[in-house]
Formats: C-alpha cells, structure tokens, sequence
C-alpha cells in the first residue's frame, strides 16, 4: 500500500511502497535478456508439449519421398533427414521434451537433496557437517565424466537397485545418476549461505523464543537463501542436460526406446556424418543444446539479480 507524506503547505506526496515480490518482479522484468530468454523457453516449451501438433512426422517416421537418406534442409523437411529418411525437425522436437524432462527432473531432485543436507549441514556443525563436506569434496575432486561412468557401472550392476531407479539405458536411471552429482555443488551452496546467516539477529531472536531447528530452517534460513537456491537450480538443470548429452554422445546414455530419443543421442548418432558433409546432422542439435544452455543461464543471473536487494545498494 502507498504512504502518505503531508508537507507544509498540506499536500500531499504519495510514495508507493513494494512487497519483496513485487521488487523482485521489477527487477527481474529490468534484465531484457532473461525476458527474450524465457520467452524463448516459453514458446519451445509449448512446441514440446505440443508436439503431435507442431511435428511434422512422428519420431521414427521417416519422410514418404524416396530417396530420403540424408536429405538436406528443403521445403520437404525442413531441418533434412538422417541416414534412414527421418525428419529431422521432428526429432528435434521430441529429443528437446526427453532432455527438459531429464534436465528437470534432476534438477529439482539435486536442489531438494541439496537445500536439505546444506541446511542441516551448516546449521548444525560437528561431525556431521565435517562427513558431508568431505564426501562432497572427494567427488567433486574427480573429473565429473569420469566419475560418472564408475558410479554408472557400480550403481548398474546392483540388481535390487534395477526396481527403484531402472536399468542402465533407463531415463530414470539417468536422472537419478544425474541427481546423485548434482546435490553436492548445491548443498555446499545453502551450507555456505547458512553459515553467514545463522549468527544473525533474527536467528539469534528465533531461538530466544523457542523455535526449534527444523521451524528455523524452513521459515528463515531457506527462505533467505532463495537467490542462490534458484541460481543454482538453473544450473542444475544445464548441467544435467549437458551431462546427458555427454554420455550419450559416448554412449552411455539413455535409451528411450523405440518411442522417443533425447537431444544427446542425435548429437551421438551424428559422429560420422560430418565427416561425410552431412553438417545439418549434428548443425541443429548442437544449436538446440547451445539454445537452451544461454537461454537458462541468462535467466539464472537475472533470478539472482532479482532476489538479492543488496545489489540496489551497489548502483
């Protein structure tokens, strides 16, 4: 609501007043890139959900004009075809729904997983903080593919596990591969944020009047924290769809049968075709993982902008 200030001459100034929301909005609206990027996320994510209406074929269909192999980019299909007459367009579509899912899922997986063991982490101390920090470091030490691939073998070859998170060529066994990496990079953010803000005033006055941690927790600490939570959710989500893309250009990604494919395994089966001067092959995957990557990330710095008020001060 707006405030009233009454000046000598008795008129009045009407000085209107902003919930953290509403600044955070203004803010965020003020960074023109991210709103040109959501809108760009917006509008391909409205393709994929829509996609038996805005694919010209379906994800295996190949093109009904013999000969159709390695088509180029014409009226015919717009994007060109593989090397068995698939439109390439098409796949785009449906590859782009499979790594979003992958790329949300574990990222909301990761930030869960990470907000919780960060928070209790650094609000606690001790041995506990000490076991989860050292854990994270040591995995962290390792080359992140290379990691991958041993936590990938070790995890596939437990046959109980098989039940709850699939088996190796599963989407959901990837998301969860990808969600094991990603928490760690998260907790040690919330931790650190943790640190700074539980000496603070407000958390000192919250256990003077019997809050217990976990109340703490959720209603200061997390909520405090949000512009990195978010920061961090975003490139959660680039990196599991990076990831993806990595393995699957090695060939230990998902495979998500006959019905779908994921924008890693068309950079993959697209290897050779270069080579052979078929550069709309791997030309267009590439550009739809780039896309997406800038689009997320241009939103990450805007998001981080927006929740953190301190960063008025500065201009």
């Amino acid at each position: 609501m707006p405030f009233l200030i009454r000046g000598s001459d008795l008129t009045e100034i009407v000085i209107p007043t902003f919930t953290p929301r509403q600044l955070a909005w203004k803010r965020f609206i003020g960074h023109k890139a991210a709103v040109v990027c959501s809108i760009v996320l917006v509008l391909l994510a409205l393709a994929v959900i829509l996609s038996p209406l805005t694919a010209r074929y379906g994800v295996n269909e190949s093109v009904k004009a013999p000969p159709n192999s390695y088509l180029s980019p014409s009226k015919l299909a717009w994007l060109g075809t593989d090397d068995i007459g698939r439109d390439l367009y098409s796949r785009l579509i449906y590859g782009t729904r499979v790594s979003l899912l992958i790329g949300l899922c574990s990222a909301f997986i990761s930030v869960f997983v990470g907000c919780v063991v960060g928070a209790i982490a650094g609000f606690r101390g001790g041995r506990f903080d000490d076991v989860i920090m050292r854990v994270t470091d040591l995995f962290l030490a390792f080359p992140f593919l290379v990691a991958l691939l041993v936590v990938r073998n070790m995890f596939g070859s437990v046959d109980w596990l098989t039940f709850i998170i699939g088996d190796m060529s599963s989407l959901r066994f990837i998301i969860f591969l990808l969600s094991f990496f990603g928490w760690m990079g998260v907790a040690r953010i919330v931790r650190g944020q943790v640190l700074a803000l539980k000496e603070r005033e407000f958390i000192e006055a919250a256990r003077a009047a019997g809050a217990s941690r976990s109340y703490i927790i959720k209603r200061h600490l997390l909520p405090n924290s949000i512009g990195p939570i978010m920061v961090a959710l975003t490139f959660s989500v680039v990196g599991a769809i990076s990831g993806e893309a990595t393995l699957s250009f090695f060939g230990y990604g998902p495979q998500p049968g006959a019905g779908a494919t994921s924008l890693g395994l068309l950079v993959g089966q697209a290897k050779g075709a270069v080579q052979t001067g078929f550069w709309w092959i791997a030309l267009f995957p590439c550009l739809i993982l780039v896309l997406i990557s800038l689009c997320i990330n241009f939103i990450g710095d805007a998001l981080r902008d927006a929740t953190d008020p301190r960063l008025d001060a500065t201009k």
